[in-house]
């Protein structure tokens, strides 16, 4: 039992090198894209020499593919009632499953969008629609996970209850391709005060866990800027926002944190890298002591 620790750093000169810059910081997994996250995608293929690089960089770190996290695009809204934006983000979500699967990964984490005041009843099944056609689209490849989100506006997979009913309507044969993860800084934005005591974190897990029926495929971890309930996505540094250090060191010590992508989404000091620059982001060398630290032996 292990934690596999990640980040998602700037990615200037490929995904290769995005492996070897968190690979450099000290950790163990890293978090991609693999198109332009503010397109929907849905006509980009991946070169075969982009795969190539990213492959030896795999090999040359040692950091394993099925521990690395791809994140889909975020205007992937498939929540929506609106059928040409829906038909659109789901062709995104077959097209990203194919780019995953050519790359090898583990896993794919997705936003399911926002119903925007149209059939909100309605979302959960969309959303499984989109989920299922992208999981059939490619016969063998990484697991599609939803996200929790931090509950703007009509966005959905807010809670246990709203991520539970999506993955009750994706059929059987597929339901162990498809699984969530939860991010702190939504969960705690959301209304889950997952700050007041090591206590409390648990019960929120143990109640995701129990709606759902098992437990996360992965973690974000990220302090946040904005108080509870604010539904404010806006990440900072562990330590640096309303959730502070301790949390993380409950949830390291929780069982549900080994053995899955614990990936860092806060911020870079470094933006502007040279695309031969391998080095790791200060902030994640100074995250990476923090959570090894919390940890423990």
């Amino acid at each position: 039992m292990a934690h596999i620790l990640g980040t998602h750093p700037v990615d200037t000169g490929g995904i290769d090198m995005a492996v070897r810059r968190s690979w450099n910081a000290g950790l163990r997994t890293v978090q991609i894209f693999t198109a332009i996250p503010k397109f929907y995608g849905d006509r980009s293929s991946i070169r075969p020499d982009r795969v190539e690089r990213f492959h030896a960089a795999l090999e040359e770190t040692g950091m394993r593919r099925e521990h690395v996290l791809v994140h889909a695009a975020y205007v992937l809204n498939v929540a929506t009632a609106d059928p040409t934006i829906w038909t659109r983000a789901s062709a995104g979500l077959e097209r990203e499953m194919e780019r995953s699967a050519a790359l090898g990964v583990g896993q794919i984490c997705f936003h399911p969008g926002s119903t925007k005041d149209l059939d909100e009843a309605g979302a959960p099944e969309r959303v499984a629609r989109a989920i299922t056609n992208a999981v059939r689209h490619v016969e063998t490849g990484p697991r599609l996970l939803v996200e929790n989100t931090a509950g703007a506006g009509r966005t959905v997979g807010r809670s246990a209850e709203e991520i539970a009913a999506i993955l009750a309507r994706v059929p059987d044969d597929l339901r162990h391709r498809t699984g969530y993860g939860l991010d702190t800084c939504h969960l705690y934005a959301s209304g889950f005060d997952l700050a007041e005591s090591q206590a409390k974190l648990t019960a929120i897990l143990d109640a995701f866990e129990a709606e759902i029926g098992e437990p996360p495929a992965f973690f974000h971890l990220n302090d946040s800027a904005g108080a509870l309930g604010s539904n404010r996505d806006r990440h900072v540094l562990l330590g640096q926002g309303h959730i502070g250090v301790e949390p993380f060191g409950w949830l390291l010590a929780d069982r549900r944190s080994q053995d899955i992508p614990l990936v860092l989404e806060t911020p870079q000091l470094n933006v502007d890298v040279e695309r031969d620059d391998p080095s790791p982001d200060p902030y994640d060398l100074e995250m990476c002591a923090l959570l090894t630290r919390l940890a423990g032996p």
